[in-house]
């Protein structure tokens, strides 16, 4: 696992990441579990750091893929 400095890092929820993503909570907490998407855990909760919901979300771009009519 690489180090990462979060001291100015913007955290985000479970749900503020979801909402971001228009996505299921539970979609979330399986990235982080499977080690897709980074986290920081808190107690029992989880936060993301917002420019690794960034990172993940250019990752998951598709290129070439139109669609005729």
């Amino acid at each position: 696992m690489s180090e990462q400095n979060f001291s100015n890092a913007k955290f985000l929820t479970v749900a503020e990441v979801a909402q971001v993503m228009r996505v299921s909570k539970m979609t979330v907490y399986r990235l982080v579990h499977s080690g897709e998407m980074p986290a920081v855990r808190f107690g029992r909760s989880y936060r993301v750091p917002e420019n690794a919901v960034e990172q993940y979300l250019k990752g998951a771009v598709v290129e070439g893929h139109t669609e005729t009519a």
